[in-house]
Order: structure tokens, then C-alpha cells, then sequence
């Protein structure tokens, strides 16, 4: 049974080294370089004091994936606007972590009066990411064509968006 919990700086290792993986091998992200332990910590201190959720689900006391929300863009009127990532370690994928990931991220993002969160999605060819976002409430909010080069070849990338509940007080 998969445990979801607010990462902790001991688990930053372990998301790094998930990250690394989909930096190195896949298009999933257009990073191209991956993110240290260093760079990690200073994400999940800088979400921490926005009050944004980063979060590990743990199997067998086994870091087996992350998810966080970060700001969709640095301007002021976006601020109740978030971007969400979910990362599975090999291996872990096929086994509801990434919903269970997703599903508290999105409470977290709604606890901390967000309005709005949007899934930015590699077209890959598969359609896993897409299809969790849609089991969660996201609907299409558009594609855009050709946007990153990887690996030596051009992806799109698929917008997702949905509307959060309002909180009280937000």
C-alpha cells in the first residue's frame, strides 16, 4: 500500500534520480540536463514557502514517485494559476500511484486557494498522462505544435486545465 506524503528534504535524492531517468531517456520533459539534489531542494523550499504541495508516495519505505504544483507563470495575475508535474520511478507505473499522487496534489492546491491548475503534457505518443489528467477532471485546452526538440526530434506539447473548487476564504 503506497503511502502520500509531504516530501522531505531526505527524499530529494530519490526525486532526483526519478527526474534524471525521464531527463536522460524520454521527451516527457524538455529539460536536457537534470536537476541536482541542490536544485531540488531549492523547488521544494521555494513551494514550501508559497504554500504549494510537493508530495512522495513511498512503497515498502521505497520513494516511488512525486508530484508538485508550481506557479504556471511569474506574472502577478497569475497567481492563483498552477502547473502540476507527477513522476513515477520505473517500475512503479500500472499501480494507481500516479492518481493517488495527482488526487493530493490537486486537494493541496485547492487547500492553499488556488483556482486553476494546468497539465502540460509531452506528446509522446502515449496517451498515460493525458488520459490520468482526464480520469482527474482535466479537459483539453489546446496543443502546441512542435514546441521542443529532443532527442533529435520535434514534440508537441497537450494543455490540459481544470478548475478547482473555492475554499473558503479563497
Amino acid at each position: 500500500m503506497p503511502v502520500i506524503s509531504p516530501a522531505a528534504p531526505a527524499d530529494l535524492g530519490a526525486v532526483a534520480r526519478i527526474y534524471a531517468h525521464y531527463v536522460t531517456d524520454t521527451v516527457v520533459t524538455f529539460e536536457e540536463t537534470p536537476p541536482t539534489v541542490a536544485d531540488w531542494r531549492a523547488r521544494h523550499d521555494d513551494l514550501a514557502a508559497r504554500g504549494l504541495p510537493f508530495l512522495v508516495a513511498t512503497v515498502d519505505g521505497e520513494v516511488a514517485g512525486y508530484a508538485y504544483a508550481g506557479p504556471w507563470r511569474p506574472k502577478p495575475a497569475y497567481r492563483h494559476t498552477v502547473e502540476d508535474s507527477v513522476y513515477l520511478a520505473p517500475g512503479f507505473t500500472g499501480r494507481g500511484l500516479g492518481r493517488a499522487l495527482l488526487a493530493a496534489v490537486l486537494d493541496g492546491c485547492a487547500a492553499a486557494g488556488m483556482r486553476q491548475v494546468v497539465a502540460v503534457i509531452a506528446d509522446t505518443g502515449s496517451d498515460a498522462s493525458a488520459a490520468l489528467h482526464r480520469r482527474l477532471g482535466f479537459a483539453n485546452a489546446g496543443r502546441l505544435t512542435a514546441v521542443g526538440h529532443k532527442h533529435g526530434r520535434w514534440v508537441d506539447t497537450v494543455l490540459m486545465q481544470r478548475a478547482l473548487p473555492v475554499v473558503a476564504g479563497g
